[in-house]
Formats: C-alpha cells, sequence, structure tokens
C-alpha cells in the first residue's frame, strides 16, 4: 500500500491540493475562511449553548468546542471518504490507479481543516483561562489514531456507498445518532456511573473524552482508554482494507 502510494505521490498531492481548493472556490476570502469559519462557528456555539447547558459545567465553552471540532472532523472525514470513489469515476475509469488514494486524498484535506480547527480551540481554551501544558503532546496519540479510524470508515463507507446508493441517507442517520452519543453539548457527568461507561461503547466519545481530560481536567487518560482507542482504529482500518482488497476488481461496474 505505502510502495503505491509512493509511485503516485504527484497524483495524491494533486487530488489533495485540487480537494482543498474546490472547498473554497468562487469565494472572496478563498482559503481565508478556513480560520475564519470555525472561528465565527466557535463564537456562535459559545454565545448560544452556555445560556443553555454551561452555567452548572466548568470550562463549558472549551468543554463544547473540544466535542464540536472532533465530532465534525469525524463526520467531516467520513462523508467525504464515503463519496470519493464515485466522484472520481471518471479517473477511475481512464487510469489505472490504486482506488483507495482518492479516499486518503478527501481524508488529507479534511485533516488539514481539523488541524486550522485545533489552532482556533486553543486560542478558546486560553480565553477560558486554562493552561496549556506538556500534556497537550498526548493529543497526538488520540488525532493520529482519529485519522486512521476515519481513514478505514473512509473506505467501508466509499465500498457500500459504490454498491448501494442508499447508503448516503441511511449514513446521515447514523452520524445523527453519533452525534447525540457524544455527549458534545450536554454534560455526560449528569448520568449514573452505568450509563457514563456506557458512552465508551462509541468510538467517538472516546476521542472526545481524551481530548476533554487533558484540555480541561489536565489528567492523561488511563492505558485501557489508550487500547480501546487503538482497537477501534485498528478494527475500523482492518475491515476498510479487507473490503478494499476483496471487491477492488467489482468497484468499476458500479460506478
Amino acid at each position: 500500500m505505502f510502495k503505491k502510494l509512493k509511485n503516485n505521490q504527484f497524483l495524491f498531492e494533486e487530488l489533495v491540493k485540487r480537494d482543498f481548493k474546490t472547498k473554497y472556490k468562487g469565494t472572496w476570502l478563498g482559503m481565508l475562511w478556513s480560520v475564519l469559519l470555525p472561528l465565527l462557528m466557535f463564537l456562535v456555539m459559545r454565545t448560544v449553548f452556555i445560556e443553555f447547558f454551561g452555567r452548572t459545567v466548568p470550562h463549558y465553552t472549551t468543554y463544547l468546542l473540544a466535542g464540536y471540532i472532533i465530532f465534525n472532523y469525524f463526520s467531516d472525514s467520513t462523508k467525504n471518504g464515503m463519496r470519493a470513489l464515485r466522484q472520481n469515476a471518471r479517473i477511475i475509469e481512464k487510469v489505472n490507479v490504486p482506488k483507495y488514494l482518492f479516499v486518503l486524498a478527501k481524508n488529507v484535506q479534511v485533516f488539514i481543516s481539523f488541524l486550522l480547527n485545533l489552532l482556533v480551540f486553543l486560542i478558546f481554551v486560553k480565553l477560558d483561562k486554562l493552561n496549556i501544558t506538556w500534556k497537550f503532546l498526548t493529543l497526538l496519540y488520540p488525532i493520529g489514531m482519529l485519522l486512521v479510524f476515519n481513514v478505514g470508515a473512509g473506505f467501508i463507507l466509499s465500498a457500500l456507498y459504490t454498491f448501494f446508493r442508499d447508503m448516503s441517507y441511511f449514513y446521515d442517520v447514523v452520524v445523527r445518532l453519533v452525534s447525540y452519543m457524544s455527549a458534545i453539548f450536554y454534560d455526560y457527568r449528569k448520568f449514573s456511573l452505568t450509563i457514563q461507561q456506557r458512552f465508551f461503547i462509541n468510538p467517538v466519545y472516546c476521542f472526545i473524552y481524551y481530548f476533554r481530560s487533558v484540555v480541561i481536567d489536565g489528567v492523561i487518560p488511563p492505558l485501557w482508554l489508550h487500547a480501546l482507542i487503538f482497537f477501534d482504529a485498528l478494527f475500523v482500518l482492518s475491515a476498510g482494507l479487507y473490503l478494499y482488497d476483496k471487491y477492488n476488481t467489482r468497484f468499476l461496474y458500479y460506478m
């Protein structure tokens, strides 16, 4: 896989550039929106939600935005990955290149946007009077694992979407359900310990919990959470690679 990626490095880089530029094509501010948009969104969310949910939650701004940027990255990455093959059907029909390149390119484009959102998030962390310490370096682990998880999910979804057009509608429902189960806006600590433990069934919540533990509480999560995140990411990636390996030659017939 990595050898093929290196051999097609030029195409991969051009796909990433194309996807990133296309997102802001025709706008006056262009790529400046990649920083301005999250800044405005965070300000709106901070203003609105703190009135309804944030009065009893310490550092609610950071609590809210940590959940939002993680979930938004997951949602954008998987939705874009799902449509990657069909959106590039003309290229796939004419050029013999590894099909996973298109999913990877979509993921890299969304990942760049996520990193920009993360920079804006750190500004709000400081405004929320939280200290940025060396423990923030441990966030590289959940970020890396979430990237792997999203790539794997993109492989699975793009394969299914190629065969089943209804997948896009069904996945919208799934994403909405995941958002409700991720404790983005509400305080999970209001639930019983049993319910709190059930939240960890949701992989996205695991990443959100990791971020909040480090940023808000200044605590590095226990080893079991590291292992759970690793297992989730590896399992989803393995499933995605399996589907691509098994059905790679059949994708073209359903474009």
